[in-house]
This record gives C-alpha cells, structure tokens and sequence, in this order.
C-alpha cells in the first residue's frame, strides 16, 4: 500500500560520507515504520527534538509529505557550543498512498519524538458482501 519515493536516499547517504556534513539545502529523510492495524494504516516516524509546531504535513492528491525542521536549542551570543552531533535542518519523507486509503481523516499524534499517522482504510477499499436477487435461492457471494 506505501511506496517510498527517494530513489537517490543511497547517493546522498554515500556522498555526505565521503564529504562530511555540507550546507546544502536537500532535506535529510527521517526513519519511518508502516504497518496494518484493523482497519488503517499507521505510519509512523522518528523526529526527536523537534516541536510540534515545526512539524508540517500535508497530502496532495495521494502524495502524503511530512517536513520537520531541528532548529538550535541556544540562540544567545554568549554561548560556546561544545560538541555538536545532532543535526540541524530539515527532516522531509514523501510517501505514495494507495488509492484504498482514506486521505481525507488522517489522524496525526506526536509524542516523545515520534510522529504517528492513522490513516484510514476507504470504505470503497473494505470487503463487503453482495446479495444475489432472483429465483428461489438467495445467496450472499463475499466480494
């Protein structure tokens, strides 16, 4: 039902590698798991130390993008940065929704730096029985 779409995730990964951490503006992707649960799907990514209000998600026909951006905790002057590991930037993960999803009642949750997404299945998408009319047997074929 998902289809990552970031074909050049390995080449960015080798070249920052082989060059270190650069200026370049390209958004790092995030890890994500995706899974079935009943009757929706349920995405959900690690973004840890980013606030809530710097998270944007947003679907566009069956294209679901979720962009978040670590900004620095310290924005004095005064303060000496030590040792700097995290990486700062923005985070953005695209993800092709089948057309059985509902896109229109995604729920989203964030909690303990992790983004959770529940996304329902389409009505039009979920098994259902058909009645067979005529004659005198009545039967029900699962469709």
């Amino acid at each position: 039902m998902l289809m990552r779409t970031d074909p050049f995730r390995e080449l960015d990964r080798l070249a920052q590698q082989l060059m270190g951490p650069s200026t370049w503006s390209r958004p790092s992707p995030m890890p994500m798991d995706a899974y079935r649960e009943g009757d929706e799907y349920v995405v959900s990514f690690d973004i840890p130390g980013v606030s809530a209000d710097a998270i944007e998600i947003d679907v566009e026909r069956n294209m679901l993008t979720v962009k978040a951006e670590r900004r620095p905790v310290t924005k004095s002057d005064d303060v000496q940065m030590e040792l700097s590991e995290r990486p700062l930037g923005v985070f953005s993960r695209q993800i092709v929704l089948a057309d059985t999803l509902d896109t229109e009642h995604i729920k989203a949750d964030y909690d303990a730096g992790v983004l959770t997404l529940r996304i329902p299945i389409a009505e039009r998408a979920k098994p259902r029985k058909i009645a067979i009319g005529g004659g005198s047997d009545h039967k029900e074929i699962s469709g």
